[in-house]
Protein backbone atom coordinates (compact mmCIF):
# COMPACT_ATOMS: atom_id res chain seq x y z
CA UNK A 1 0.00 0.00 0.00
CA UNK A 2 1.12 3.49 -0.96
CA UNK A 3 -0.32 5.97 1.81
CA UNK A 4 -2.08 8.73 0.45
CA UNK A 5 -1.09 12.14 0.31
CA UNK A 6 -4.16 13.03 2.02
CA UNK A 7 -4.55 10.26 4.95
CA UNK A 8 -4.86 12.31 7.86
CA UNK A 9 -4.48 8.90 10.54
CA UNK A 10 -1.26 9.13 11.71
CA UNK A 11 -1.66 5.37 12.41
CA UNK A 12 -2.18 4.62 8.93
CA UNK A 13 0.76 6.77 7.47
CA UNK A 14 3.24 5.18 9.87
CA UNK A 15 2.25 1.37 9.26
CA UNK A 16 1.82 2.19 5.29
CA UNK A 17 -2.01 0.24 5.49
CA UNK A 18 -5.35 0.48 6.07
CA UNK A 19 -6.86 0.72 9.88
CA UNK A 20 -9.07 -3.24 8.82
CA UNK A 21 -5.72 -4.66 8.69
CA UNK A 22 -3.92 -3.62 12.12
CA UNK A 23 -2.75 -5.99 14.44
CA UNK A 24 -1.11 -6.38 17.51
CA UNK A 25 2.41 -5.79 16.28
CA UNK A 26 1.40 -2.81 14.52
CA UNK A 27 0.42 -1.23 17.56
CA UNK A 28 3.09 -1.89 19.31
CA UNK A 29 5.49 -0.62 16.88
CA UNK A 30 3.47 2.80 16.60
CA UNK A 31 3.98 3.10 19.84
CA UNK A 32 7.29 2.79 20.33
CA UNK A 33 8.06 4.89 17.16
CA UNK A 34 5.62 7.55 18.35
CA UNK A 35 6.73 7.62 21.98
CA UNK A 36 3.16 6.71 23.00
CA UNK A 37 3.97 5.26 26.94
CA UNK A 38 -0.08 4.88 27.51
CA UNK A 39 -2.76 2.87 26.54
CA UNK A 40 -6.60 3.98 27.11
CA UNK A 41 -9.00 0.82 26.48
CA UNK A 42 -12.32 2.55 25.47
CA UNK A 43 -15.85 1.06 25.67
CA UNK A 44 -19.15 1.96 25.25
CA UNK A 45 -21.27 1.63 28.71
CA UNK A 46 -24.88 1.09 28.98
CA UNK A 47 -25.60 5.31 28.88
CA UNK A 48 -23.99 5.52 25.54
CA UNK A 49 -21.37 7.33 26.26
CA UNK A 50 -17.96 6.14 25.90
CA UNK A 51 -15.85 4.77 28.98
CA UNK A 52 -12.12 4.79 29.58
CA UNK A 53 -9.65 2.46 31.61
CA UNK A 54 -6.01 4.47 31.19
CA UNK A 55 -2.99 1.84 31.14
CA UNK A 56 0.53 3.25 32.02
CA UNK A 57 2.98 0.44 29.93
CA UNK A 58 6.10 -0.56 31.69
CA UNK A 59 7.23 -2.93 28.91
CA UNK A 60 6.59 -4.44 25.96
CA UNK A 61 4.94 -7.38 27.12
CA UNK A 62 2.73 -5.28 29.22
CA UNK A 63 1.57 -3.34 25.98
CA UNK A 64 1.33 -6.65 24.14
CA UNK A 65 -1.03 -8.07 26.78
CA UNK A 66 -3.51 -4.77 26.75
CA UNK A 67 -4.03 -4.91 22.90
CA UNK A 68 -3.97 -8.23 22.84
CA UNK A 69 -6.41 -9.65 25.22
CA UNK A 70 -8.00 -6.64 27.21
CA UNK A 71 -9.17 -6.45 30.40
CA UNK A 72 -12.06 -7.16 33.00
CA UNK A 73 -14.28 -4.86 34.10
CA UNK A 74 -17.48 -4.86 36.35
CA UNK A 75 -20.37 -5.22 33.98
CA UNK A 76 -23.12 -4.32 36.83
CA UNK A 77 -21.51 -0.75 36.96
CA UNK A 78 -22.37 -0.63 32.94
CA UNK A 79 -25.36 -2.19 31.97
CA UNK A 80 -28.81 -1.79 33.83
CA UNK A 81 -29.70 -5.18 35.27
CA UNK A 82 -26.89 -7.23 35.31
CA UNK A 83 -26.32 -9.15 38.83
CA UNK A 84 -23.31 -8.18 40.78
CA UNK A 85 -22.62 -11.31 42.15
CA UNK A 86 -21.75 -12.43 38.50
CA UNK A 87 -21.42 -9.48 36.54
CA UNK A 88 -17.53 -9.74 35.76
CA UNK A 89 -17.04 -8.78 31.71
CA UNK A 90 -14.56 -8.96 29.65
CA UNK A 91 -13.05 -6.42 27.27
CA UNK A 92 -11.13 -7.14 23.82
CA UNK A 93 -9.93 -4.28 21.96
CA UNK A 94 -10.76 -4.38 18.39
CA UNK A 95 -7.32 -3.35 16.68
CA UNK A 96 -9.28 -1.26 13.27
CA UNK A 97 -10.42 0.89 15.89
CA UNK A 98 -6.71 2.47 17.20
CA UNK A 99 -5.68 6.16 17.38
CA UNK A 100 -3.47 8.67 18.69
CA UNK A 101 -5.61 10.75 21.48
CA UNK A 102 -5.10 14.29 20.91
CA UNK A 103 -6.21 14.90 24.63
CA UNK A 104 -5.23 14.14 27.86
CA UNK A 105 -1.80 14.85 30.13
CA UNK A 106 0.33 13.09 27.60
CA UNK A 107 -0.25 11.09 24.51
CA UNK A 108 -1.67 7.83 24.40
CA UNK A 109 -2.98 5.08 22.21
CA UNK A 110 -6.77 4.27 22.47
CA UNK A 111 -8.57 1.72 21.47
CA UNK A 112 -12.55 0.96 21.45
CA UNK A 113 -13.04 -2.83 22.49
CA UNK A 114 -16.09 -5.38 22.17
CA UNK A 115 -17.56 -7.11 25.16
CA UNK A 116 -17.73 -10.58 25.77
CA UNK A 117 -19.00 -13.10 29.01
CA UNK A 118 -17.53 -15.14 31.34
CA UNK A 119 -17.56 -17.92 28.75
CA UNK A 120 -15.52 -15.96 25.76
CA UNK A 121 -18.67 -15.58 23.90
CA UNK A 122 -20.15 -12.24 22.76
CA UNK A 123 -21.90 -10.00 25.39
CA UNK A 124 -25.51 -10.77 24.10
CA UNK A 125 -26.88 -7.64 25.98
CA UNK A 126 -24.16 -5.02 24.60
CA UNK A 127 -25.12 -2.41 22.17
CA UNK A 128 -22.05 -3.32 20.14
CA UNK A 129 -23.13 -6.68 19.67
CA UNK A 130 -26.87 -6.22 19.34
CA UNK A 131 -25.97 -4.18 16.17
CA UNK A 132 -23.36 -6.34 14.88
CA UNK A 133 -26.14 -9.36 15.41
CA UNK A 134 -28.63 -7.52 13.68
CA UNK A 135 -26.05 -6.24 10.67
CA UNK A 136 -24.83 -10.12 10.48
CA UNK A 137 -28.66 -11.40 10.15
CA UNK A 138 -29.50 -8.76 7.39
CA UNK A 139 -26.52 -9.78 5.17
CA UNK A 140 -27.22 -13.01 5.63
CA UNK A 141 -30.36 -13.18 4.52
CA UNK A 142 -30.42 -10.65 2.03
CA UNK A 143 -26.69 -10.81 1.01
CA UNK A 144 -26.71 -7.03 1.12
CA UNK A 145 -24.98 -4.71 3.75
CA UNK A 146 -26.40 -1.58 5.43
CA UNK A 147 -24.84 1.25 5.55
CA UNK A 148 -25.39 4.19 7.63
CA UNK A 149 -24.24 7.57 8.60
CA UNK A 150 -26.00 10.37 11.34
CA UNK A 151 -26.48 14.08 10.82
CA UNK A 152 -24.95 14.98 14.75
CA UNK A 153 -26.42 18.33 16.31
CA UNK A 154 -25.20 19.91 18.61
CA UNK A 155 -25.46 23.30 20.77
CA UNK A 156 -22.88 25.33 21.66
CA UNK A 157 -23.41 27.38 25.05
CA UNK A 158 -21.82 30.18 26.30
CA UNK A 159 -21.72 34.11 27.22
CA UNK A 160 -23.87 36.22 24.87
CA UNK A 161 -21.70 38.41 22.49
CA UNK A 162 -22.56 41.94 21.60
CA UNK A 163 -19.89 41.84 18.44
CA UNK A 164 -21.53 40.49 15.10
CA UNK A 165 -24.66 39.17 18.06
CA UNK A 166 -26.56 35.67 16.41
CA UNK A 167 -29.56 35.97 15.12
CA UNK A 168 -32.16 33.87 15.70
CA UNK A 169 -32.93 30.59 13.82
CA UNK A 170 -30.46 31.99 11.12
CA UNK A 171 -27.30 29.51 11.78
CA UNK A 172 -27.52 27.39 8.51
CA UNK A 173 -24.16 27.25 7.48
CA UNK A 174 -23.49 30.97 8.79
CA UNK A 175 -19.94 31.49 8.92
CA UNK A 176 -17.64 33.54 11.27
CA UNK A 177 -17.72 35.99 12.82
CA UNK A 178 -21.54 35.74 12.82
CA UNK A 179 -21.29 32.19 13.35
CA UNK A 180 -19.90 30.99 16.57
CA UNK A 181 -17.68 28.35 17.42
CA UNK A 182 -16.54 28.07 14.49
CA UNK A 183 -12.80 26.91 15.86
CA UNK A 184 -14.64 24.26 18.38
CA UNK A 185 -16.11 23.07 14.77
CA UNK A 186 -13.20 23.07 12.67
CA UNK A 187 -11.06 21.15 15.74
CA UNK A 188 -13.09 18.73 15.98
CA UNK A 189 -13.18 17.66 12.26
CA UNK A 190 -9.48 17.52 12.49
CA UNK A 191 -9.91 15.04 15.48
CA UNK A 192 -11.94 13.23 13.79
CA UNK A 193 -10.44 12.84 10.76
CA UNK A 194 -6.82 12.23 12.40
CA UNK A 195 -8.91 9.14 14.14
CA UNK A 196 -10.01 7.30 11.22
CA UNK A 197 -13.90 8.65 10.82
CA UNK A 198 -14.85 9.13 7.57
CA UNK A 199 -16.00 12.64 7.40
CA UNK A 200 -18.24 14.70 4.93
CA UNK A 201 -18.75 17.65 6.34
CA UNK A 202 -19.25 19.77 9.39
CA UNK A 203 -21.49 23.84 9.38
CA UNK A 204 -23.23 25.87 11.29
CA UNK A 205 -27.08 24.75 12.12
CA UNK A 206 -30.24 26.62 12.28
CA UNK A 207 -30.72 26.68 15.95
CA UNK A 208 -29.61 29.86 17.24
CA UNK A 209 -30.96 31.10 20.15
CA UNK A 210 -30.45 34.26 22.48
CA UNK A 211 -30.93 35.07 26.12
CA UNK A 212 -30.08 37.05 28.69
CA UNK A 213 -27.30 35.70 29.73
CA UNK A 214 -26.62 33.13 27.19
CA UNK A 215 -26.53 31.94 24.04
CA UNK A 216 -26.65 29.06 22.13
CA UNK A 217 -25.47 27.88 19.01
CA UNK A 218 -26.57 25.20 16.85
CA UNK A 219 -23.86 23.27 14.80
CA UNK A 220 -24.00 19.74 13.05
CA UNK A 221 -21.56 16.89 11.75
CA UNK A 222 -21.94 14.84 9.06
CA UNK A 223 -20.33 11.69 8.24
CA UNK A 224 -19.55 9.40 5.44
CA UNK A 225 -21.27 5.86 4.75
CA UNK A 226 -20.13 2.86 6.91
CA UNK A 227 -21.52 -0.48 7.88
CA UNK A 228 -23.81 0.29 10.76
CA UNK A 229 -21.42 -1.69 12.98
CA UNK A 230 -19.21 1.32 12.84
CA UNK A 231 -21.81 4.30 12.25
CA UNK A 232 -22.78 3.52 15.37
CA UNK A 233 -19.64 4.03 17.20
CA UNK A 234 -18.90 6.73 15.27
CA UNK A 235 -21.42 9.05 16.57
CA UNK A 236 -20.19 8.09 20.04
CA UNK A 237 -16.46 8.96 19.23
CA UNK A 238 -18.00 11.98 17.54
CA UNK A 239 -19.68 13.18 20.98
CA UNK A 240 -16.91 12.65 23.43
CA UNK A 241 -14.79 14.27 20.64
CA UNK A 242 -16.93 17.25 20.72
CA UNK A 243 -17.15 17.38 24.73
CA UNK A 244 -13.57 17.38 25.08
CA UNK A 245 -12.77 20.41 22.83
CA UNK A 246 -15.80 22.60 23.69
CA UNK A 247 -14.91 22.10 26.95
CA UNK A 248 -11.50 23.00 26.11
CA UNK A 249 -12.68 26.77 24.65
CA UNK A 250 -14.77 27.23 27.79
CA UNK A 251 -18.20 26.22 26.08
CA UNK A 252 -20.70 23.74 27.52
CA UNK A 253 -22.09 21.39 24.56
CA UNK A 254 -25.89 19.79 24.77
CA UNK A 255 -27.06 16.68 22.13
CA UNK A 256 -30.25 17.63 23.88
CA UNK A 257 -33.55 17.01 21.91
CA UNK A 258 -34.98 20.08 23.30
CA UNK A 259 -33.13 22.74 24.70
CA UNK A 260 -35.49 25.99 24.80
CA UNK A 261 -38.95 26.84 24.33
CA UNK A 262 -37.49 29.43 22.01
CA UNK A 263 -35.75 27.61 19.18
CA UNK A 264 -35.02 23.84 17.70
CA UNK A 265 -33.61 20.80 19.70
CA UNK A 266 -31.07 18.53 17.98
CA UNK A 267 -32.24 15.59 16.11
CA UNK A 268 -29.77 12.84 14.95
CA UNK A 269 -31.38 12.09 11.45
CA UNK A 270 -29.56 8.46 9.78
CA UNK A 271 -28.95 8.31 6.21
CA UNK A 272 -28.88 4.77 4.93
CA UNK A 273 -28.75 2.67 1.83
CA UNK A 274 -27.78 -1.32 0.82
CA UNK A 275 -25.28 -2.54 -1.11
CA UNK A 276 -24.40 -5.25 -2.73
CA UNK A 277 -21.17 -6.74 -4.59
CA UNK A 278 -19.88 -2.99 -4.29
CA UNK A 279 -22.54 -1.00 -5.49
CA UNK A 280 -26.12 0.65 -4.57
CA UNK A 281 -28.67 -1.73 -4.09
CA UNK A 282 -31.45 1.24 -3.61
CA UNK A 283 -31.02 3.19 -6.61
CA UNK A 284 -31.13 2.80 -10.66
CA UNK A 285 -31.42 4.34 -13.73
CA UNK A 286 -34.71 6.18 -13.19
CA UNK A 287 -33.48 7.08 -8.94
CA UNK A 288 -35.00 4.87 -5.49
CA UNK A 289 -35.94 1.54 -6.81
CA UNK A 290 -38.24 -1.36 -5.43
CA UNK A 291 -35.34 -2.33 -2.89
CA UNK A 292 -35.24 1.32 -1.39
CA UNK A 293 -38.86 1.43 -1.32
CA UNK A 294 -39.11 -1.90 0.50
CA UNK A 295 -36.30 -0.64 2.87
CA UNK A 296 -38.64 2.50 3.77
CA UNK A 297 -41.40 0.39 4.06
CA UNK A 298 -39.26 -1.56 6.69
CA UNK A 299 -38.40 1.15 8.61
CA UNK A 300 -41.70 3.17 8.44
CA UNK A 301 -43.89 0.02 9.51
CA UNK A 302 -41.25 -0.26 12.35
CA UNK A 303 -41.07 3.77 13.24
CA UNK A 304 -43.23 3.53 16.27
CA UNK A 305 -41.21 0.82 17.92
CA UNK A 306 -37.78 2.36 16.77
CA UNK A 307 -38.68 5.66 18.97
CA UNK A 308 -37.73 3.61 21.86
CA UNK A 309 -34.42 3.27 20.59
CA UNK A 310 -34.06 6.48 19.10
CA UNK A 311 -35.76 8.89 21.59
CA UNK A 312 -35.45 8.34 24.87
CA UNK A 313 -36.49 11.03 27.08
CA UNK A 314 -39.58 13.16 27.83
CA UNK A 315 -37.42 16.44 26.18
CA UNK A 316 -37.46 14.01 22.91
CA UNK A 317 -41.45 14.27 22.59
CA UNK A 318 -41.21 18.08 22.92
CA UNK A 319 -39.48 17.85 19.71
CA UNK A 320 -41.73 16.43 17.95
CA UNK A 321 -44.71 18.72 18.76
CA UNK A 322 -42.68 22.30 19.07
CA UNK A 323 -39.65 21.52 16.12
CA UNK A 324 -40.53 23.56 13.06
CA UNK A 325 -38.84 20.45 10.85
CA UNK A 326 -39.62 17.26 12.87
CA UNK A 327 -41.59 14.90 11.24
CA UNK A 328 -45.30 15.41 11.22
CA UNK A 329 -46.66 11.68 10.40
CA UNK A 330 -45.15 8.37 9.66
CA UNK A 331 -44.55 8.94 5.85
CA UNK A 332 -41.81 9.66 3.20
CA UNK A 333 -41.56 11.43 0.31
CA UNK A 334 -38.63 12.93 -2.62
CA UNK A 335 -36.66 15.75 -1.07
CA UNK A 336 -39.93 16.42 1.64
CA UNK A 337 -38.99 17.48 4.75
CA UNK A 338 -42.26 16.98 6.32
CA UNK A 339 -42.09 13.15 6.17
CA UNK A 340 -40.11 10.88 8.53
CA UNK A 341 -38.59 9.51 5.81
CA UNK A 342 -36.73 11.77 2.86
CA UNK A 343 -35.37 10.88 0.03
CA UNK A 344 -32.74 13.39 -0.57
CA UNK A 345 -30.70 14.42 -4.28
CA UNK A 346 -28.04 12.36 -5.27
CA UNK A 347 -27.04 13.35 -8.53
CA UNK A 348 -29.23 10.71 -10.30
CA UNK A 349 -29.52 10.74 -14.02
CA UNK A 350 -27.10 12.94 -16.17
CA UNK A 351 -27.21 16.46 -13.75
CA UNK A 352 -23.69 16.11 -13.21
CA UNK A 353 -21.63 16.78 -16.16
CA UNK A 354 -23.85 19.37 -16.94
CA UNK A 355 -23.35 21.06 -13.82
CA UNK A 356 -19.97 20.68 -13.62
CA UNK A 357 -19.66 22.05 -17.40
CA UNK A 358 -21.76 24.81 -16.88
CA UNK A 359 -19.82 25.84 -13.42
CA UNK A 360 -16.20 25.73 -15.17
CA UNK A 361 -16.19 26.49 -18.78
CA UNK A 362 -13.99 24.76 -20.97
CA UNK A 363 -13.25 21.85 -18.41
CA UNK A 364 -12.16 18.82 -20.05
CA UNK A 365 -11.41 15.41 -18.84
CA UNK A 366 -13.90 13.29 -16.69
CA UNK A 367 -16.37 14.09 -13.75
CA UNK A 368 -14.99 12.18 -11.12
CA UNK A 369 -17.79 9.75 -9.57
CA UNK A 370 -18.23 7.97 -6.04
CA UNK A 371 -17.13 3.70 -5.78
CA UNK A 372 -20.86 3.82 -4.62
CA UNK A 373 -23.28 6.06 -5.82
CA UNK A 374 -24.47 8.35 -2.97
CA UNK A 375 -28.33 7.76 -3.02
CA UNK A 376 -29.70 7.63 0.40
CA UNK A 377 -32.73 7.41 2.33
CA UNK A 378 -33.07 9.52 5.26
CA UNK A 379 -34.31 8.40 8.53
CA UNK A 380 -35.58 11.65 10.45
CA UNK A 381 -36.93 9.87 13.54
CA UNK A 382 -34.33 10.01 16.39
CA UNK A 383 -32.31 13.12 18.42
CA UNK A 384 -29.33 13.44 20.69
CA UNK A 385 -30.84 11.05 23.34
CA UNK A 386 -30.70 7.96 21.24
CA UNK A 387 -28.87 4.68 22.21
CA UNK A 388 -26.95 4.86 18.95
CA UNK A 389 -26.18 0.90 19.08
CA UNK A 390 -29.38 -0.02 19.61
CA UNK A 391 -31.06 2.66 17.51
CA UNK A 392 -28.86 1.09 14.26
CA UNK A 393 -29.63 -2.37 15.29
CA UNK A 394 -33.23 -1.59 15.05
CA UNK A 395 -33.07 -0.11 11.47
CA UNK A 396 -31.28 -3.30 10.61
CA UNK A 397 -34.21 -5.68 12.02
CA UNK A 398 -36.85 -3.55 10.21
CA UNK A 399 -34.95 -2.98 6.89
CA UNK A 400 -34.60 -6.96 7.03
CA UNK A 401 -38.45 -7.03 7.65
CA UNK A 402 -39.29 -4.78 4.75
CA UNK A 403 -37.16 -6.02 2.09
CA UNK A 404 -38.54 -9.73 3.29
CA UNK A 405 -42.39 -8.52 3.73
CA UNK A 406 -44.09 -9.23 0.12
CA UNK A 407 -46.74 -6.37 0.93
CA UNK A 408 -43.63 -3.76 1.62
CA UNK A 409 -44.32 -2.02 -2.04
CA UNK A 410 -48.11 -1.46 -1.47
CA UNK A 411 -47.07 -0.28 2.51
CA UNK A 412 -44.92 2.07 0.68
CA UNK A 413 -47.23 3.67 -2.09
CA UNK A 414 -49.71 3.83 1.15
CA UNK A 415 -47.22 6.36 2.79
CA UNK A 416 -45.99 8.10 0.63
CA UNK A 417 -46.65 12.23 0.91
CA UNK A 418 -47.18 11.83 -2.76
CA UNK A 419 -50.95 12.01 -2.75
CA UNK A 420 -52.44 12.31 0.67
CA UNK A 421 -51.25 13.95 4.06
CA UNK A 422 -53.60 12.05 6.90
CA UNK A 423 -50.98 9.52 8.32
CA UNK A 424 -50.28 7.84 11.29
CA UNK A 425 -48.43 9.84 14.31
CA UNK A 426 -45.25 9.07 16.20
CA UNK A 427 -45.83 8.25 20.07
CA UNK A 428 -46.52 11.27 21.73
CA UNK A 429 -44.59 10.22 25.49
CA UNK A 430 -42.30 7.81 26.39
CA UNK A 431 -45.00 5.33 27.84
CA UNK A 432 -46.34 5.59 24.11
CA UNK A 433 -43.16 4.34 22.88
CA UNK A 434 -42.66 1.54 25.52
CA UNK A 435 -46.09 0.57 24.45
CA UNK A 436 -45.33 0.79 20.80
CA UNK A 437 -41.93 -1.62 21.52
CA UNK A 438 -43.79 -4.13 23.25
CA UNK A 439 -46.10 -4.31 20.61
CA UNK A 440 -43.49 -5.29 18.58
CA UNK A 441 -40.88 -6.99 20.60
CA UNK A 442 -41.02 -10.25 18.76
CA UNK A 443 -39.77 -8.64 15.71
CA UNK A 444 -36.60 -7.47 17.30
CA UNK A 445 -35.99 -10.65 19.57
CA UNK A 446 -36.39 -12.60 16.57
CA UNK A 447 -33.30 -14.62 16.20
CA UNK A 448 -31.49 -13.82 19.38
CA UNK A 449 -30.51 -10.29 17.77
CA UNK A 450 -32.01 -8.37 20.55
CA UNK A 451 -32.11 -10.12 23.90
CA UNK A 452 -35.35 -10.59 25.85
CA UNK A 453 -34.15 -8.98 28.95
CA UNK A 454 -32.49 -5.74 27.22
CA UNK A 455 -35.88 -5.12 25.52
CA UNK A 456 -37.17 -5.38 29.17
CA UNK A 457 -34.80 -2.25 30.53
CA UNK A 458 -35.75 -0.50 27.47
CA UNK A 459 -39.19 -0.78 28.56
CA UNK A 460 -38.93 -0.58 32.23
CA UNK A 461 -36.44 2.96 31.82
CA UNK A 462 -38.83 4.41 29.33
CA UNK A 463 -42.15 3.70 31.48
CA UNK A 464 -40.12 4.90 35.04
CA UNK A 465 -41.70 7.62 36.40
CA UNK A 466 -39.40 9.78 37.60
CA UNK A 467 -40.63 12.75 35.26
CA UNK A 468 -43.84 11.73 35.67
CA UNK A 469 -45.07 14.99 38.19
CA UNK A 470 -43.25 17.43 35.75
CA UNK A 471 -44.49 16.11 32.39
CA UNK A 472 -48.22 16.19 33.90
CA UNK A 473 -47.75 19.78 34.42
CA UNK A 474 -45.54 20.41 31.45
CA UNK A 475 -48.56 22.48 29.20
CA UNK A 476 -49.37 24.74 31.78
CA UNK A 477 -45.97 25.26 33.81
CA UNK A 478 -42.92 26.74 32.22
CA UNK A 479 -41.24 26.31 34.55
CA UNK A 480 -42.24 22.38 34.60
CA UNK A 481 -40.64 22.14 31.08
CA UNK A 482 -37.25 24.25 32.16
CA UNK A 483 -36.89 21.65 34.86
CA UNK A 484 -37.63 18.81 32.72
CA UNK A 485 -35.24 20.34 29.71
CA UNK A 486 -32.49 20.83 32.48
CA UNK A 487 -32.77 17.38 33.64
CA UNK A 488 -31.84 15.57 30.24
CA UNK A 489 -29.46 18.17 29.14
CA UNK A 490 -26.85 15.78 28.74
CA UNK A 491 -28.35 13.18 27.49
CA UNK A 492 -26.04 10.96 24.68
Amino acid sequence: MTTDAFEPHPLVRLLDKPAAEFTTDDLVRAAEELELRQVNLRYVGGDGRLKTIAFAISSRDHLEQVLTIGERVDGSSIFEGTDAATSDVYIVPRHRTAFVNPFGERPSLDVICSFYGEDGQPLPYAGEQVVRRAAEALTRETGMVLEAFGELEYYLVGPVEEIFAVEEERGYQESAPFSKGQRVREQVLGHLASMGVQLKYAHGEVGNIREEERQLVQHEIEFLPVPVEQAADVLVLAKWVVREVAHAHGFEVTFAPSVSSDGAGSGLHVHSRLVRDGANAIVGPSGLDDTGRRLIAGYLSSARALTAFGNTVPTSYLRFTEGDESPEGISWGETDRTGLVRVPLAWNGDVLPAMVAHANPGRSGPVPEPAVHAQTVELRLADGSADVHLLLAGMAVAARQGLGDPDSLDVAERLSTADHDDFEQLPSSCAESADALEERRDLFEADGVFPAELVDAVLERLRSDADADLVKKMGKDQAARDELVRRHWHVG
